[in-house]
């Protein structure tokens, strides 16, 4: 049950840090000259990366965008908290308990990176020709499966008696 646990332990850990880069790091969006996150835009011009707002209007509508970033955040913190949570159920809940506030912690972290992809999936370079989706992009989707699969286990441990 101890590798177990630790098996679990790590599986959080790598959610976590796969949420964290696909949050703060620039690369939802790249072409060879412009790379653009949930929160600016990087340009290259003259040899020189420079950091820019991201474009306003109908390419880049506001209240969309503060719904990827809020979901986008809202998930590392869940996640977070569920690691903590998981580390206190450990010693202060009975058996058949444990597990079930990390649980509930990582679906909320599952359904907010979820919506915050979806909505970056549906709003976002619909008639960009040039670039493609970056890393930070795909890290969100592999971190969303991966807390769901880590959502499942903290609920199907739940019932163990072990």
């Amino acid at each position: 049950m101890l590798i177990l646990l630790a098996g679990i332990f790590a599986l959080h850990i790598i959610c976590i840090i796969l949420l964290l880069v696909a949050t703060i790091d620039n690369g939802w969006w790249v072409s060879e000259t412009l790379s653009t996150d949930v929160w600016a835009r990087w340009v290259y011009n003259n040899g020189v990366w420079n950091y820019t707002d991201l474009p306003t209007g109908s390419h880049y509508p506001e209240d969309y965008l503060q719904a990827v970033q809020a979901t986008s955040v809202l998930a590392c913190i869940f996640s977070i908290l569920g690691i903590f949570v998981f580390a206190a159920q450990l010693f202060t809940l009975k058996k058949g308990e444990r597990f079930t506030i990390s649980g509930v912690f990582q679906a909320l972290a599952c359904l907010c990176i979820m919506i915050a992809a979806s909505i970056y999936t549906d709003q976002f370079h619909l008639d960009e020709s040039v670039g493609s989706y970056g890393h930070c992009y795909i890290l969100a989707w592999i971190s969303f499966a991966l807390t769901f699969i880590s959502t499942i286990i903290y609920f199907v441990l739940r019932k163990k008696t072990a």
